[in-house]
């Protein structure tokens, strides 16, 4: 497997440049989670980081890079909505 050397901004990896394993397409994941292990043995923390563009190209405008940015809320979770599913009931 391939791996990019991707820098991370904010939160508890801040300033750090980890190796990133890269998909199929070339591009690292949308969403790099980063457990934690509690010290009393309770349960993880998980401190989650968005890919976003590094920069862009001048001439065309197509990204050159990217890098992970600290999201404080966590992960955005999104549930699949099919165009063929019923509207969910109102209870």
């Amino acid at each position: 497997m391939r791996s990019e050397n991707t820098p991370f901004v904010g939160g508890p990896l801040d300033g750090r440049v980890l190796p990133v394993l890269v998909g199929p397409t070339g591009n690292p994941p949308l969403w790099y989670e980063v457990p934690v292990p509690d010290e009393d043995g309770g349960p993880h923390t998980v401190y989650a980081y968005r890919r976003v563009v590094a920069g862009h190209s001048k001439r065309l405008g197509l990204p050159r890079g990217w890098r992970y940015e600290y999201a404080p809320e966590g992960r955005e979770r999104r549930r699949l909505n099919w165009p063929w599913s019923k509207p969910k009931r109102a209870e």
